[in-house]
């Protein structure tokens, strides 16, 4: 069995150093079934084979589907013609389960498959060791690679300083609940419970993105905040060893992904969710990025055309066949060969069910295409910020690239155009939202809550252009990456003044903050708790306001916020 080089891992520890934010980002996949060279193997899964590691899976990695057979080759040609087929790297994961599937069960396109009915011989190549772009774009490796597009938001900057570029020209899938803040102490059950606590993941993937992401947008204090302990596991070990961290009870949290989250949350005693993208629907997605060299040459349009529909072709027939799905990915990946073998088949099913596999309404949805809320437009600014100040950029001055700038939406476009289905399904809400449900969530004690202080003038409930630029800008974001979410909006009060005018007041602050959201942003209103706190759920004491670092005015003006509180289905 092969394992990683050590020029591999050079590359990869190069890539984390250079700012790549991806590195590790499925790169702990196979340590769930593989030791590594010199390294004590994480501890094994209960009920996990401990020999299959060593052994050959049954099927060969390259065995077709039953009825089909490799295309005829031929000598060179244009590009996805089968003697020079559309070359896609890829790492060993089920998101991209439909592309396989659509080949035909096989890394090359076979005959009669999915994207040979639509015009296109694609190979695609698995490289788990994740290179970096212009290392695959210059050494001709591939013509397009996987990125995720908080990862494509900063490593454009890097290609470009290379001399290269790349757009992103769809995104294949959504993970929503595929990512998620575990712990196995029960009491850290929401964001804000982490602090004083110590957290185990992977530095600048989306992981370390989604936790940051949470923490800046608690209720906790600037020091409780920074209270938060963060332990970085070695790229080397990938996700196994974030596992083995909360396993061994060397940390409090972990911030995981599939598989390995699946498997955490099935062997680790006590272990649950805090906080996932379950929940955080529309804030990790996966997209394909191609070289614009490439995408920029006429003669090559079908063959990128074909592939964008042969991928939603594909996700139309995953969906359909899950299980075929399963053995599409058995067949061409070693890895999950091993894990079906350890884990069992019903195992890799129901990772399915921790993402979405983005088919052409979820794309127009993702994008706006149809209108409403660029999601990746969002996500893309978001996190280039978020890794910026983290120091993630290989070059910090790099200029920061407009999300149009990133994607190149023609090849979704023209599908889009010729399905009235598909656009009638992305006009539609993701989510539905009911009275009975809402109930039951405003029971709960909250995943976490975002503080945003909206300005009123004195007694008075009504929104200024101020304070609702600041809801625009703090708020609806929060609102739109939560996707799945019903939320409390609550209003609060300093302990100043007549606690029953504080009460009345307060309560008719979150009303006035949730009719504009429903009004000028369109949010389903079945959505919202409204709740007058007054000065009852203060987030700062203010008899003691020198505990955070605080002035008492400061501690007062914490306490004097409207907050979004996310309460998960």
């Amino acid at each position: 069995m092969a394992r990683m080089t050590p020029l591999a891992k050079g590359l990869v520890t190069l890539i984390i150093l250079g700012g790549t934010a991806a590195a590790a980002w499925h790169l702990g996949l196979k340590e769930i079934v593989q030791g590594k060279a010199g390294q004590t193997p994480a501890p094994a899964t209960p009920g996990a084979s401990t020999t299959a590691a060593t052994k050959t899976p049954d099927a060969p990695a390259s065995t077709p589907a039953a009825s089909t057979k490799p295309a005829a080759p031929a000598a060179g040609g244009a590009l996805g013609s089968a003697g020079n087929p559309l070359k896609v790297s890829i790492v060993s994961f089920h998101g991209y389960a439909p592309a396989l599937l659509a080949n035909g069960k096989a890394l090359k396109t076979q005959a009669g498959s999915l994207f040979a009915q639509n015009g296109v011989n694609v190979e695609f190549v698995i490289q788990d060791d994740i290179p970096t772009l212009s290392t695959i774009f210059e050494s001709k490796t591939a013509h397009c690679a996987w990125r995720t597009s908080d990862f494509w938001a900063q490593e454009q900057p890097n290609l470009r300083n290379a001399g290269l570029d790349g757009r992103a020209i769809m995104a294949v899938d959504n993970t929503q609940g595929g990512d998620a803040i575990i712990a196995r102490n029960p009491q850290i059950t929401r964001v804000e419970d982490l602090a004083d606590h110590s957290i185990a993941l992977l530095q600048f993937t989306p992981s370390d993105g989604m936790t940051i992401d949470a923490i800046e947008n608690s209720s906790l204090t600037a020091r409780k905040k920074q209270s938060v302990r963060y332990v970085y596991i070695n790229a080397e070990e990938g996700t196994a060893g974030v596992r083995a961290a909360l396993e061994s009870g060397n940390v409090d949290a972990a911030a995981l992904w599939d598989p390995d989250l699946s498997l955490a949350l099935k062997n680790i005693p006590g272990a649950h969710v805090v906080y996932s993208t379950k929940t955080a629907t529309n804030l990790i997605y996966d997209v394909i990025v191609c070289d614009n060299r490439a995408l920029s040459d006429p003669a090559n349009e079908n063959a990128f055309q074909g592939f964008v529909a042969g991928w939603m072709a594909g996700v139309d027939a995953a969906r359909k066949a899950p299980d075929d799905a399963v053995d599409a990915l058995v067949r061409t990946e070693e890895f999950f060969a091993l894990l079906a073998k350890d884990q069992g088949r019903g195992f890799v099913k129901g990772l399915f069910d921790n993402l979405v596999w983005t088919g052409l309404e979820d794309n127009a949805r993702i994008f706006g295409l149809v209108g409403g809320t660029n999601h990746y437009d969002r996500v893309y600014r978001r996190f280039d910020g978020i890794y910026r100040k983290a120091g993630a950029l290989a070059n910090p001055n790099s200029p920061v690239i407009a999300p149009q700038d990133s994607v190149d939406l023609r090849y979704l476009r023209s599908l889009l155009a010729k399905s009235q289905a598909a656009q009638q399904a992305a006009a539609k809400p993701e989510f539905t939202f009911t009275e009975q449900e809402r109930q039951q969530v405003a029971k709960q004690e909250p995943t976490v809550t975002k503080p945003v202080i909206v300005s009123f003038a004195s007694g008075s409930a009504e929104l200024t252009k101020r304070s609702q630029k600041t809801i625009d800008d703090e708020m609806v974001p929060f609102i739109e990456n939560n996707g799945s979410a019903y939320f409390d909006i609550s209003g609060n009060s300093d302990s100043t003044g007549s606690r029953e005018a504080n009460m009345r007041i307060s309560r008719a602050r979150a009303q006035a903050v949730v009719d504009y959201l429903v009004s000028q942003w369109e949010f389903d209103r079945t959505r919202f708790v409204v709740t007058g706190n007054g000065p009852d759920k203060p987030l700062c004491n203010e008899s003691a306001p020198q505990t955070e670092n605080l002035s008492l005015e400061d501690c007062r003006a914490m306490n004097r916020t409207t907050r979004a509180a996310v309460l998960r289905r």
